[in-house]
């Protein structure tokens, strides 16, 4: 089975990595960490760059179990690339990082957290950052 993380360079992100390995390592499963976003934009935050992939790679790599970091930037959203994902490999929980925001941010803006909770087919845990 797989422990599938859905990441960006924020702290929510990095408190979603956190979950998936200390879950991955427990178990002793497999972790996947995905950063996925549309692109056609420089200054996008949700997709990792160069040195924040470095990062995250290295800290993977030094895990006792397989690891691995994906990052599409291909014209899909983040949700669909990761519902692909979730068909295609045996993911038994996707981990997920919550950020604040306000009633008028959610209503305006929508949730791509409430997405991957309402349409993917596996179990989602949500995490919030620390303060």
């Amino acid at each position: 089975m797989t422990i599938l993380v859905a990441y960006v360079p924020r702290p929510e992100g990095r408190a979603a990595l956190d979950k998936g390995i200390e879950i991955a390592t427990r178990r002793n499963e497999r972790l996947v960490v995905i950063n996925a976003g549309p692109g056609g934009r420089q200054d996008d935050p949700s997709i990792v760059n160069g040195y924040e992939v470095e990062r995250v790679e290295e800290r993977l790599t030094a895990l006792p179990i397989t690891a691995e970091f994906r990052q599409f930037v291909r014209g899909k959203s983040a949700i669909d690339e990761i519902e692909e994902l979730v068909s295609a490999l045996q993911v038994s929980v996707l981990v997920i990082g919550l950020r604040k925001r306000s009633p008028v941010g959610k209503l305006l803006l929508g949730s791509m957290a409430q997405e991957i909770l309402l349409n993917v087919e596996c179990p989602v845990l949500a995490v919030k950052a620390t303060a």
